[in-house]
C-alpha cells in the first residue's frame, strides 16, 4: 500500500520577493494586494505554495531582514487585512502560504532592542549578545560579520559591545534566554493562528553562538582578494550543538498546528544539513538544500551531488532542491538560457521538493545595477567583488509595456533591458517557451505520482548525461539531461517507452527503444514500457 505524503512532499514551493512581484500604486515597489491579485496566475502555471520573503515592518538596511516589528505588516506592503485577504485568497485557489521567520536578528529599532540598549540593567539587556571590550579595547573577539568587517559595534552609552552577525542595524538576539524564545515561538503562534502554512527559517545555523566566546580559526583557503568575510571558519558562531535544541522549539510550534511546514535556510555541506532532521524526524521538514546553486553544472558533478545526496538522507528525511533564491545569481545567468530548460526539467523531477524563483519561468536573467542604484549593503560594504544580490532581484516582467508590467511608476531596481521580449505575456501562449515547458512540467508531475513522491534510481551519468529513473504504482519514468551542448546517445537499459516531453517541447509520443539520441542542452521524460 502507497504510504500517504504531505502536501509540502508533493508540492513545489514558488519563491516570491515582494518588493519585486507587482507593483499596481505607481510607487515601484510590490505589495500584498497586488501579490494577491496575481494568484490566478500561480494557480494557472501550477505552484502547489509561495513563500514570500520578509513583509515585516522594517527600515529595509537588508531588505526586510532588519525586523523592527514581528508580529505585522510594513505599511509599504499594506496591512495585516491585506495578509489575511492574501491567505484567503490563496487557499481559495489551493495555494499554501509560508512566510521567512527571521530569528537570529531584529533591527536595531526594534523596541527590544531600543530597551536593551537603554542601559546595562535593563530587563531586556540580556535579551542581546553584549560583552566588555578585549584588554586592548578592542571587540571581545575576532568574529566576523558576513557584510564584512568586525561583527561587534562599540556602544558609547553603555560601555560595551553588541553582536550583529550581519549589519550593526541588525543586532543578534540571544537565544539562550529562555525569555528570547518564548517571545520568539509567539511570534510563530501569532502568524500560524492566522492561517499560515509555514516558515522559511532565516539563517538558521546562526542563532546560537559560542557561550565561552572564543575566536573563530583562520580559514587556510581563504587568499587576499576573496569574500572578507569569509577569512575564518565560522566554527563558533555557526552549526553549533546547541542549535538544535532550538530547531526542536520551533517544531513542536508547528505540530501544534495541522499539516504544517518547516524548513530552514543552511548554506551546510551535506553531512552537516542532515542532523536538522532531527534523531527521529523532530527537526526541520525541508533542511534546505542549496547545492544545485553551489555545485559546477557539469554531469559528472550533478549526477555525483544527487546519488551522494539521495544515499545520505535518514529514513524520515524527505529530500528538496532548490535552483535560484534572492541571495544567490539567477540559473539563466550562471548556466545560460539554453541549459535553464535542462535545469528547469531536473528541478521538477528530481526526488523531493522543488522550490522555484519568480522569474525563472520566463528565463530572467541577472540585471546589472548601476552604484548609484544599488539597493543591497552587501554592494555598498564590500564594493568590487560582485557580491552584490541587487541584480537577481529585480522586477518581474509582466509584459512589454514601459514598466514591464509591474509598475506604472519607477521600479525600485532597474527592469532589464530585454523585458519587451522576455515576459510573461510573450511567452503566456507561445508553445515553445520556457513558460510553456515549466507548466507543462508541473502538470506532468501534478499528475503523475511517480513524479512527486516515486522512487529514485540512478542510470548513470553518460559524459555530458545525467540520467535517472522514477517510479511509483506501476508506473516508470526516464529522465535524461544533456547538460552539454552537443548532441549525444545514450543507452541507459531502462527497456521501450516513449517521450512524454523534451524541453524542446517538440518530441511528444516519439518512440525510443534501446538508444536514446539528445540533441545539445536537451532533456527528455520518457514514460517507460512496463511495470515498475
Amino acid at each position: 500500500m502507497e504510504r500517504a505524503h504531505h502536501w509540502w512532499q508533493r508540492g513545489v514551493i514558488y519563491h516570491i520577493y515582494p518588493r519585486s512581484f507587482q507593483d499596481s500604486n505607481g510607487d515601484g515597489e510590490g505589495d500584498l494586494a497586488d501579490i494577491t491579485s496575481r494568484l490566478d496566475y500561480l494557480a494557472w502555471l501550477g505552484v502547489d505554495a509561495i513563500w514570500i520573503s520578509p513583509i515585516y515592518p522594517s527600515p529595509l538596511a537588508d531588505g526586510g531582514y532588519d525586523v523592527a516589528d514581528y508580529t505585522d505588516i510594513d505599511p509599504r506592503f499594506g496591512t495585516l487585512a491585506d495578509f489575511d485577504r492574501l491567505v484567503a485568497e490563496a487557499h481559495r485557489r489551493g495555494i499554501r502560504v509560508i512566510l521567512d521567520y527571521v530569528p537570529n536578528h531584529s533591527s536595531d529599532r526594534h523596541p527590544w532592542f531600543l530597551a536593551s540598549r537603554a542601559s546595562r540593567d535593563n530587563p531586556k539587556r540580556d535579551w542581546y549578545l553584549w560583552r566588555d571590550p578585549a584588554p586592548d579595547g578592542g571587540p571581545p573577539t575576532n568574529w566576523l560579520s558576513y557584510f564584512g568587517g568586525s561583527a561587534w559595534t562599540w556602544d558609547e552609552q553603555t560601555g560595551q559591545y553588541y553582536l550583529h552577525s550581519y549589519l550593526p542595524e541588525q543586532p543578534d538576539l540571544n537565544w539562550r534566554n529562555p525569555a528570547v524564545r518564548h517571545a520568539m515561538l509567539d511570534v510563530l503562534r501569532f502568524w500560524l493562528d492566522r492561517g499560515v502554512d509555514g516558515f522559511r527559517v532565516d539563517a538558521l545555523s546562526q542563532v546560537i553562538k559560542d557561550d565561552r566566546w572564543r575566536d573563530n580559526p583562520p580559514n587556510p583557503h581563504w587568499r587576499p582578494g576573496d569574500d572578507p568575510s569569509r577569512a575564518l571558519l565560522r566554527v563558533y558562531t555557526s552549526d553549533l550543538p546547541e542549535v538544535h535544541a532550538v530547531v526542536r522549539d520551533i517544531r513542536q510550534v508547528l505540530d501544534a498546528y495541522p499539516d504544517r511546514v518547516l524548513i530552514g535556510e543552511l548554506y551546510l555541506p551535506i553531512e552537516r544539513l542532515l542532523p536538522y532532521y532531527g534523531e527521529r524526524g523532530e527537526g526541520c521538514h525541508l533542511p534546505t538544500n542549496f547545492h544545485l546553486i553551489l555545485s559546477p553544472w557539469r554531469a559528472t558533478e550533478i549526477g555525483a551531488l544527487m546519488e551522494r545526496y539521495e544515499a545520505a538522507l535518514p529514513d524520515h528525511g524527505w529530500p528538496n532542491w532548490v535552483l535560484g533564491n534572492h541571495d544567490q545569481p539567477r540559473v539563466a545567468t550562471r548556466i545560460g538560457p539554453a541549459q535553464a530548460r535542462v535545469a528547469a526539467m531536473l528541478l521538477l523531477t528530481a526526488r523531493g521538493t522543488p522550490t522555484m524563483y519568480y522569474g525563472d519561468e520566463i528565463g530572467m536573467q541577472d540585471v546589472p545595477i548601476p552604484p548609484e542604484r544599488a539597493q543591497d549593503p552587501v554592494a555598498w560594504r564590500l564594493p568590487g567583488l560582485g557580491l552584490g544580490r541587487d541584480p537577481a532581484r529585480t522586477p518581474m516582467q509582466w509584459d512589454r509595456s514601459p514598466g514591464a508590467g509591474f509598475t506604472t511608476g519607477e521600479p525600485w531596481l532597474p527592469l532589464a533591458p530585454d523585458a519587451a521580449q522576455v515576459n510573461v505575456a510573450a511567452q503566456q501562449d507561445d508553445p515553445r517557451s520556457l513558460l510553456t515547458l515549466y507548466r507543462r512540467l508541473l502538470a506532468l508531475r501534478r499528475e503523475e505520482p511517480a513524479l512527486q513522491v516515486g522512487a529514485y534510481l540512478p542510470r548513470g551519468i553518460h559524459a555530458d548525461v545525467v540520467a535517472f529513473e522514477r517510479r511509483a504504482g506501476g508506473r516508470r519514468f526516464l529522465i535524461a539531461l544533456n547538460l552539454g551542448a552537443h548532441p549525444t546517445r545514450v543507452e541507459p537499459d531502462t527497456g521501450a517507452g516513449r517521450i512524454v516531453l523534451s524541453t524542446a517541447l517538440d518530441r511528444d509520443g516519439e518512440p525510443v527503444a534501446g538508444m536514446l539520441a539528445l540533441r545539445g542542452d536537451e532533456g527528455v521524460i520518457v514514460a517507460l514500457d512496463g511495470a515498475a
